[in-house]
């Protein structure tokens, strides 16, 4: 018997990391766990993650891709609420926060304050630049830029992939 669901998990685990784009209800109700404890830091292993994210959030959150611009689901979102971190369910920035910077990722003037975002220095393909990665989970979100057009002159360029968004409470 014990043998018979060890084989159910086994094969349901790889089942979710074949290609399935949409989160299954074992990635939701993992990240839901999470994501009520948002105190500690999340060490995770390379399956773990595997197992809990879909393959698109997998190779942006853990393998620093990037989504293609003009095309993420929160590039030109405009409801009230909270921007969280898609693997860990941190929250990292708020909808006031947010402004259309006609870059083509989802972009914000700061961020949530308390240690929400790591900055690394990253001087990949080369350019230097400041990585942004989730305080909590340690995954890739996009990079900051001292760019922007509002009065704390920061640009944070976020792949969509990297968040959720929890909708403002009315």
């Amino acid at each position: 018997m014990y043998k018979f669901i060890g084989a159910v998990l086994v094969a349901l685990q790889l089942w979710s990391c074949t290609g399935n784009s949409q989160p299954t209800a074992q990635q939701k109700t993992e990240k839901a766990k999470i994501a009520k404890d948002t105190s500690h830091v999340i060490n995770r292993t390379d399956a773990e993650w595997k197992a809990m994210l879909t393959p698109e959030q997998y190779s942006v959150l853990r393998e620093k891709g990037t989504d293609r611009p003009f095309t993420g689901k929160y590039y030109i979102h405009k409801d009230k609420g909270v921007y969280v971190c898609a693997a860990c369910g941190n929250e990292l920035f708020t909808s006031d926060m947010k402004f259309d910077s006609e870059c083509g990722w989802p972009s914000f003037d700061k961020e949530i304050e308390g240690g929400k975002i790591k900055k690394v220095m990253d001087y990949s393909h080369g350019m230097t630049r400041t990585e942004i990665l989730c305080g909590r989970c340690g995954s890739h979100l996009g990079h900051l830029f001292d760019d922007g057009p509002t009065l704390t002159g920061k640009r944070y360029c976020v792949n969509s992939t990297s968040l959720d968004f929890q909708n403002q409470k009315k």
